[in-house]
């Protein structure tokens, strides 16, 4: 019988490395409020990506929150990408920002530096731009960055996929004003749950570290504070993953050229990796013909005990919920979400895995299956 090849696969480290870490976490009694293994995460972290200042926070969300709150977006316009999972936008919502949807890019697949600037020239109090990192690939940074600061809109990246992608030798953390990044189970590094907001200036230094724990110091209350600490048990589960990040990014590049072998020939098309970029190989999209081949080639895969995702579906500026006047159409947005699917990805892949994934890929479109043995 063959075994179940899920899109992902949780990370996990040496038992023995998280207990003593553990051990020791047990021995202080100091579980919480910005404990010893938040801080050391918070310093290796920084080493790690070689970025000044990181501040780690109990989920993603929070962390793009967070950076909004401090960036003094709240309850203004930003312009956002709507190619990307809904935290994205749900952060934006419960700090009541409106939410401007730009289309993508269609090779990238990341937010279009050329259609931002009409929504500039369109709506002049746009005060942000949220655009994603999407898949870990970068964004066309040059161009936002200019346009940004061309007409004072502050700009946070959306890298929530990005943690180990880089960009001209630069952690892809290191671009934007801020930039968050989640650290949840299913990423390449991870907390359990958990993520981070990488900055630079000394206003936000102050402002985050603040925001993130209710606003207050002792009995001192300074600002509009949040409970959006990270437990010293999330932190120990970092530190016990992060040693091996570079082995599984490595795995990972590994196994995207497996799957770029077994699926040549194949009508797919890929996102475009921009020149100079390192990419973390977080997912493995492609965009099938049609959505038709898509809803086959996603029955067939699952029928054989594969289970890929349609990261990203729906798109944003869809969603039913969305204020009427928000709703712009997006066409290359929408028709990508329509026929976007993501196979399995994760360092524990091997060729058989691929092979696996690619001949059932070719029996959809092609019916050719290929016989698997038992030993699958």
């Amino acid at each position: 019988m063959q075994h179940p090849i899920y899109v992902t696969k949780t990370r996990l480290p040496e038992p023995e490395t998280f207990s003593r870490l553990c051990k020791d976490i047990f021995q202080r009694a100091w579980i919480t409020n910005n404990g010893q293994c938040v801080q050391e995460l918070e310093r290796t972290l920084a080493e790690y990506l070689g970025v000044s200042h990181v501040l780690v926070c109990n989920n993603g969300t929070m962390a793009l929150m967070l950076a909004i709150q401090c960036a003094g977006l709240a309850g203004k316009k930003v312009a956002v990408t709507p190619y990307t999972y809904v935290a994205t936008l749900s952060a934006l919502l419960w700090l009541h920002c409106t939410p401007v949807f730009v289309d993508i890019e269609p090779d990238t697949l990341c937010l279009s530096p050329e259609l931002l600037r009409g929504r500039f020239e369109e709506e002049p109090d746009i005060a942000g731009v949220l655009p994603v990192h999407i898949y870990g690939l970068a964004c066309d940074v040059e161009n936002l960055d200019a346009l940004c600061r061309e007409y004072g809109a502050v700009l946070i990246y959306d890298a929530a996929q990005a943690f180990g992608s880089r960009y001209h030798g630069k952690s892809l953390l290191e671009y934007g004003d801020y930039s968050i990044c989640s650290f949840h189970a299913t990423k390449i590094f991870h907390t359990v749950e958990g993520g981070c907001v990488v900055y630079h200036s000394a206003d936000a230094h102050k402002a985050l570290p603040l925001a993130r724990a209710f606003g207050h110091i002792n009995d001192t209350h300074y600002s509009l504070g949040i409970n959006g600490k990270m437990s010293e048990l999330h932190a120990a589960m970092g530190l016990s993953l992060l040693p091996g990040t570079d082995a599984e990014l490595a795995r990972r590049r590994e196994v995207r050229a497996m799957y770029d072998a077994a699926l040549e020939g194949l009508p797919l098309q890929r996102p475009a990796l921009r020149e100079g970029l390192d990419w973390n190989s977080a997912y493995y999209p492609v965009l099938l013909p049609d959505e038709e081949c898509r809803v086959l080639a996603e029955q067939t895969l699952k029928e054989h005990g594969i289970h890929p995702r349609r990261y990203f579906y729906p798109t944003l500026n869809t969603l039913p919920y969305l204020k009427e006047e928000w709703r712009v159409s997006c066409p290359v947005a929408e028709d990508a979400a329509r026929r976007v699917l993501c196979l399995p990805m994760y360092g524990g892949l091997n060729s058989k895995d691929t092979q696996r994934v690619a001949s059932y890929m070719n029996s959809a479109l092609y019916g050719s299956a290929k016989l698997f043995s038992s030993n699958f």
